[in-house]
């Protein structure tokens, strides 16, 4: 799925977060405020490797099924397009493994990721380097947590109970879908490979409740937040509970290619997505509680269990 749209000038009002849009162009161009007053030209912004009429280019992860996901982008689209003063490209990549080839081989300069991909990311191109990562709105800290859903409907309301089960997991690129889950079960003495009846991989979170509600599979591989939002909604009914939840995991966190950006541009985007209004939509569909500064180190305990489980490969079956 993809965005390109222009400006409308309905969205103009909207000048505390022109200042992080203006970042991101990083290039020489005007800044009009609520007062239509003109930015001073020390203060414009410009990076001769990210010429005026370039798209800006958004990679996202498919966290949810396509049509919901694309519903909720499309304000943020036309959006950026008023702002920016130029086209931007939303691509919701049709699964995790495109996302990282995406940003990895340069071919889109900024993308919304996960922990995992952002791991995978790097390894394959070092100029990556995270911005920032949301604050959860629940936990109002900017981690969130795995979980393992069960229908106890089944008899499941241990990790034990899931052996001759039919289980989910998101991807085999998903940190809260598969790596932090695969860990948690291995810690458990739980072999997914020979212990459950059969495994599917789902692609989004949002696929992978819709195959719990359809008794397609007994439990699931979720992030504790969407899970949440899926009893909210109806979709998942108090049959439906948490049997194991992960240890914090570090936010999202959105990327950049610093080889494209100059350490000014870098800096000033920082700052200004910290200081972008509480309830701002964020690309995963989720309303975050703002965003703080993230850097590679905190990524380091993810990275360990990542490569300690990266030889295993868990086919469908």
């Amino acid at each position: 799925m993809k965005f390109i749209l222009w400006p409308n000038p309905t969205f103009l009002r909207y000048s505390l977060l022109f200042s992080l849009l203006l970042c991101i162009s990083t290039t020489a161009i005007s800044c009009t405020s609520t007062s239509s007053q003109e930015l001073a030209p020390d203060e414009k912004i410009s990076d001769s490797n990210y010429p005026i009429n370039h798209t800006l280019r958004v990679a996202v992860l498919p966290w949810q099924s396509s049509e919901g996901q694309e519903e909720k982008l499309e304000a943020l689209a036309k959006y950026l397009g008023t702002v920016l003063q130029r086209p931007v490209n939303f691509q919701v990549t049709k699964n995790y493994a495109e996302a990282v080839d995406l940003i990895a081989k340069e071919e889109v300069d900024i993308a919304y990721l996960a922990a995992l991909t952002y791991i995978q990311a790097k390894e394959r191109n070092p100029n990556l380097k995270p911005l920032v990562v949301p604050i959860d709105r629940i936990s109002g800290r900017p981690w969130y947590t795995s979980v393992i859903v069960a229908n106890t409907t089944k008899n499941i309301n241990t990790l034990e109970d899931l052996i001759g089960k039919r289980f989910a997991f998101v991807s085999p690129s998903s940190t809260s879908g598969f790596l932090i889950p695969m860990n948690g079960l291995q810690n458990a003495n739980i072999d997914p490979i020979s212990d459950f009846d059969s495994i599917r991989y789902s692609g989004s979170h949002d696929q992978a409740q819709q195959d719990l509600a359809d008794d397609v599979v007994d439990a699931i591989a979720d992030d504790k937040a969407s899970f949440l939002r899926s009893q909210k909604s109806g979709k998942l009914d108090t049959n439906y509970k948490v049997i194991w939840e992960s240890n914090p995991i570090p936010g999202p966190p959105i990327v950049i290619n610093t080889k494209k950006f100059s350490p000014e541009t870098i800096k000033q985007l920082q700052g200004a997505l910290i200081d972008a209004p509480i309830g701002f939509v964020d690309v995963s569909g989720t309303e975050s509680a703002g965003y703080t500064l993230s850097k590679d180190a905190d990524f380091e305990e993810i990275r360990e269990i990542y490569n300690n489980l990266k030889s295993i490969t868990v086919p469908e079956k």
